[in-house]
């Protein structure tokens, strides 16, 4: 698998995930909460930040089935799910990742009928940190 690219303003995402927590970026003056992370707030052009700790539920907005040619790293468990979830406590933030059937497994794992938008799902995360999603109902 390929390892995510970090940089200075979302390292902390990835330092959160590898323990475990998913936590979003939030301004530290105004409250507001953002991502992808970045040095600034786009509401009051502050640049205090600090990072909320967020449920890790959240529901399906989107989906897809990627179809070949895929990156070499991912074609062996094609076809596989793509979502964009918006989390529950925080429903402007969106993240992209997989549904799986259970912590750490194949992306190709939940068959693609079985998603739908509006699904609710809940964070987990695999060995290498990595945020994945599993159907709260499966």
């Amino acid at each position: 698998m390929l390892e995510p690219v970090t940089d200075a303003d979302g390292a902390p995402f990835w330092q959160y995930a590898a323990q475990g927590e998913l936590r979003v970026q939030a301004c530290a003056d105004c409250g507001e909460v953002r991502f992808p992370p970045r040095p600034c707030c786009p509401h009051c052009r502050s640049f205090a930040s600090e990072w909320r700790a967020a449920s890790g539920r959240g529901r399906i907005w989107s989906w897809a089935v990627p179809h070949p040619p895929l990156l070499p790293d991912y074609a062996e468990q094609a076809p596989y799910n793509v979502v964009v979830v918006e989390l529950a406590d925080h429903p402007r933030i969106r993240l992209v990742g997989n549904v799986v059937s259970e912590v750490g497994a194949r992306l190709d794992s939940v068959p693609p009928q079985r998603l739908g938008i509006g699904a609710r799902v809940t964070a987990v995360f695999d060995a290498s940190g990595r945020p994945q999603w599993v159907l709260e109902r499966p």
